[in-house]
């Protein structure tokens, strides 16, 4: 009995112990504040992209028709095809066109036999000289009604207009096709050099132009910056554009301004009807950027926690200028070397005390793109 007492007074003593022990802790882990990570803002320089949907036609691209009617008798070229200025690409049916020569050659033939037979009847004043001036004519009409059907027996065999390479071919044997179709035999297109064409907004129009080094537009227009082709996988067009000219007039039906660019296409990756999006961009120098993890946002502003003197959090509107990659660039509300907190904002309420941990700032902010160069 003795020993039973004995040790439920170790263990009340030992709760006793470890009550006073979690009493002594308490008050010094209160007083404590939690670390946080806290960075320097630092300038650096970035290039942001304005985006834009842009469809591609060959710089040369030419609708192949025929001149006649007919039916296609042979189609003579496959599309992809690469084919030389005047090279034929269709044959059409020409029997009766044959026919109709053989019949008008007839009719020249017989017309200079009456021209030939009252030739000699004039110079012995037999007939009268209007006699044979009619039949002079007759021969002329009937020459002329000739060699109409010989051109359009030559335009049976319709030819590329110019070099390039066949697209689709819209029909094929046995169809009949005329001058009045809406729909091209097939289209050529030389495809070397490709157009892009694209739209901007009037806002983006302004700031871009306005942005631009030069007095005149066209001055504007020759110092545009090379520009970047994100392709239709998400491939970046290994050729960098060219813009090459702007209508400078806004579309009363879209608001927008048209833009042609032009690329270099030696490998024939692009062509006709590709889409994509072509990418400007815009060089900041020395700009103030902030990653986007130490940002939160408040009823649509966008805010971040600075470090004051007393190593509390207080909250800061920032002015956001543009978006790349992980970063914003920030146009006001911090300073180049104020310290903010770099991660766990989420956390963070008006003036809590922390404990700050000071981090560089690549250690949270993903490596920058190299600069765009031309």
């Amino acid at each position: 009995m003795k020993k039973v007492i004995k040790n439920i007074g170790l263990i009340a003593g030992i709760f006793f112990l470890i009550s006073c022990g979690e009493e002594t802790q308490s008050p010094a882990q209160a007083s404590q504040p939690a670390p946080f990570p806290v960075i320097s803002v630092p300038t650096k320089d970035v290039t942001g992209y304005k985006s834009y949907p842009t469809s591609i036609e060959g710089v040369v691209s030419s609708g192949v028709r025929a001149k006649v009617q007919g039916y296609i008798q042979e189609v003579l070229v496959d599309e992809g095809q690469k084919v030389k200025k005047g090279q034929s690409l269709f044959r059409l049916e020409t029997q009766s066109l044959t026919q109709d020569a053989a019949a008008s050659k007839a009719n020249v033939n017989a017309a200079q036999v009456e021209v030939d037979k009252l030739k000699p009847l004039v110079e012995k004043n037999i007939i009268s000289n209007v006699q044979l001036e009619t039949a002079k004519a007759k021969l002329e009409q009937a020459k002329s009604s000739y060699q109409s059907i010989a051109a359009n027996i030559g335009y049976a065999t319709v030819k590329s207009p110019v070099d390039g390479y066949v697209g689709a071919i819209n029909y094929r044997e046995g169809s009949l096709i005329s001058p009045t179709d809406a729909t091209p035999l097939t289209t050529v297109s030389d495809i070397k050099q490709v157009y892009a064409f694209f739209s901007m907004n009037e806002s983006d129009y302004l700031d871009f132009i306005q942005k631009a080094e030069g007095k005149t537009i066209q001055e504007k227009v020759n110092n545009f910056p090379p520009i970047l082709l994100q392709l239709a996988n998400g491939e970046i067009y290994s050729e960098k554009g060219k813009i090459q000219t702007v209508t400078g007039q806004i579309n009363k039906s879209t608001g927008t301004v048209s833009f042609r660019a032009m690329f270099e296409n030696p490998n024939q990756i692009l062509t006709n009807g590709n889409s994509g999006i072509v990418k400007i961009p815009t060089l900041y120098k020395d700009a103030l950027v902030l990653p986007k993890t130490s940002t939160f946002e408040q009823q649509g502003s966008v805010l971040v926690y600075k470090l004051n003197s007393e190593n509390k959090a207080t909250s800061s509107v920032v002015t956001i200028q543009d978006e790349i990659d992980n970063l914003y660039v920030i146009k006001e509300g911090v300073s180049k070397g104020e310290k903010i907190i770099a991660k766990g904002v989420g956390k963070l309420r008006e003036n809590t005390p922390i404990t700050p941990q000071e981090i560089p700032f690549d250690s949270i902010a993903k490596p920058i793109k190299v600069l765009f160069r031309n």
